[in-house]
């Protein structure tokens, strides 16, 4: 059902480690972060999955995905500085170079994330999963998006297989 209703995510007081500190791009051990960031999220929205910031407020990732947007037509991901940059994320941003969606990667504010017109999160185990709530406020008309389907549809042509209809039938 997160593939035609949307999750929810919350952006957390848990922060990122600061890549000064530890280096996001390497995979640890030392998680501790996300682990506290989903306790957070869960108080704030009951199932919601956590978006965690840098020192900076600025948004970074989720505990093991990846956080898009889209804005005007424009697809908008937080740069690589504070963020483990997943295969999925290079993905996503492949696809939208194919599909001509321009793609930016840059500091974004959660202004940015709750003025936006869709949102979703990327990881391996779903690829695409759109977001239609953050912070209990609504992401653009509340259902998953155009650019989010568009992308979603593009990624199982690139597999050979329906990504939404596996899940729907192995769930």
């Amino acid at each position: 059902s997160a593939y035609t209703e949307g999750m929810h995510g919350a952006i957390t007081r848990t922060q990122s480690y600061s890549p000064e500190a530890l280096d996001p791009k390497v995979k640890h051990h030392s998680r501790m972060n996300f682990n506290l960031a989903e306790l957070e999220a869960n108080d704030v929205d009951p199932g919601a999955w956590p978006i965690l910031t840098d020192l900076d407020g600025n948004l970074t990732e989720g505990s093991g995905y990846n956080v898009f947007m889209v804005t005007d037509g424009v697809l908008r991901t937080p740069g690589n500085r504070s963020i483990l940059a997943g295969v999925s994320r290079g993905m996503v941003i492949d696809l939208a170079g194919q599909l001509d969606i321009p793609a930016v990667e840059e500091d974004l504010q959660p202004y940015d994330l709750y003025t936006s017109d869709e949102a979703f999160f990327t990881s391996t185990p779903f690829s695409i999963l759109p977001v239609t709530q953050v912070d209990r406020r609504q992401i653009g008309d509340g259902s998953p998006g155009p650019i989010t389907h568009q992308l979603l549809a593009a990624w199982s042509e690139a597999v050979g297989l329906d990504i939404v209809d596996q899940a729907v039938r192995s769930g």
